[in-house]
């Protein structure tokens, strides 16, 4: 489709309300994504400062994005890290039957293409930030990952706002492409402000015997919703989720995960954690999908919430489709608050309640930690999670 028609695909879909099922939980009331401008087009606003960043890493690539532009600041000898500009892959996981991706499809200017050859394996991962730092601007971020054969390396996307207290609207879509043998750790951190509204859409496609690792985290934004799909294309496909999310104050997450078998022998591992409080909330609807020739599916997905105040609250929908008549599916998901003995066990030692909750949240947190391979990721989530206990 042609931007001008992606465009009029926009305009002709509603704006999604509690009346449509994936959309119940998640009020867009108030929300009007026109009413921001896209990328840069401000007349006489200066952008505010460089945002900061949760990781330290030592990188083989480094580009950083805004509304103005992208820019590569270093790249590998032999490793395609360059603006998007068109390629035959682009749009081809990620359509526009979604108001949001049909808005991205048609106004997107800023994107990056990363695509390793085959065989190649990068020891330092791939870095992009993506960071909103206009005062109501929108963001529209494009990703496309390409993995040739037998090819190994991360790439790690990181959106951030300018400042603690910035407005605006972030539209982004990753697309990426796990060729066969190829091994793909896909980490994607999001610590906007809580005064900017963010949608996403993340799909992969998993080929044969190739294996995707992928990190999600949530710390950030107030209110959207952050789509992410699994496609185990081929045989031997293998692909595992971990994810972590805290929220406070009046933020607002949803996340929408779809793990789809499509061939035989894959395996696929969903784990995603959460910690809300104040008056936070969170939605979780996620949904395995075995077709019918996609026999010997290993499945399992799991949401588990901490509540850590009263008026916090979260909603987990697990699901499961499956055609198949030989497979392994399974699924979990809890919502319970503080374990009450452990606080007050740990605050009659003369632990401060704040530091107390602060270790049931590591405790409750370890095991997704443990998943997470690249140690200056795993550091960041752990410190971002901590953080936002309060000390006293």
């Amino acid at each position: 489709m042609s931007r001008q028609e992606l465009l009029e695909r926009y305009r002709t879909l509603p704006l999604p309300s509690t009346t449509d099922e994936p959309w119940r939980f998640t009020d867009l009331k108030g929300f009007d994504p026109d009413s921001f401008i896209s990328n840069g087009h401000v007349g006489g606003q200066t952008p505010a400062a460089a945002a900061g960043s949760m990781l330290d890493l030592d990188v083989a690539a480094l580009a950083t994005v805004s509304e103005d532009g992208i820019e590569i600041e270093r790249a590998p000898d032999g490793i395609t890290f360059e603006p998007l500009r068109d390629h035959e892959l682009l749009g081809t996981l990620v359509g526009a039957d979604e108001k949001f991706a049909a808005h991205n499809g048609a106004l997107w200017e800023h994107g990056l293409l990363v695509q390793v050859p085959k065989g190649v394996v990068l020891e330092k991962p791939l870095y992009v930030r993506i960071a909103n730092s206009r005062e109501g601007g929108a963001l529209f971020w494009r990703l496309l990952v390409v993995a040739e054969p037998e090819s190994r390396f991360s790439v790690v996307e990181e959106y951030v706002s300018a400042s603690p207290d910035l407005s605006g609207y972030s539209n982004a879509v990753s697309e990426l492409f796990v060729g066969q043998g190829a091994k793909v750790e896909y980490v994607s951190l999001q610590n906007l402000s809580q005064n900017t509204w963010h949608f996403a859409s993340h799909r992969a496609q998993v080929g044969r015997d190739a294996e995707l690792d992928w990190v999600a985290g949530g710390f950030g934004s107030k209110k959207g919703k952050t789509r992410i799909q699994n496609d185990l294309a081929g045989a031997g496909a293998t692909s595992r989720v971990t994810g972590a999310y805290f929220a406070d104050g009046d933020q607002h997450l949803d996340y929408d995960t779809f793990q789809e078998h499509i061939a035989p022998n894959t395996t696929s591992d969903f784990a995603f954690k959460g910690a809300l409080r104040d008056h936070a909330t969170a939605v979780w609807r996620g949904m395995i999908k075995v077709e019918k020739d996609a026999q010997k599916t290993n499945a399992y997905q799991e949401n588990r919430n901490l509540i850590l105040s009263e008026e916090a609250h979260a909603d987990s929908i697990p699901g499961l489709e499956i055609e198949a008549n030989d497979v392994r599916c399974t699924h979990g998901a809890t919502i319970s608050p503080v374990n009450r003995d452990e606080l007050f066990y740990a605050m009659a030692r003369g632990i401060s309640r704040g530091e107390a909750e602060r270790l049931i949240v590591r405790g409750f947190f370890t095991d997704v930690l443990n998943r997470i391979e690249l140690e200056p990721v795993r550091e960041a989530v752990t410190e971002a999670l901590e953080a936002r206990i309060p000390q006293a």
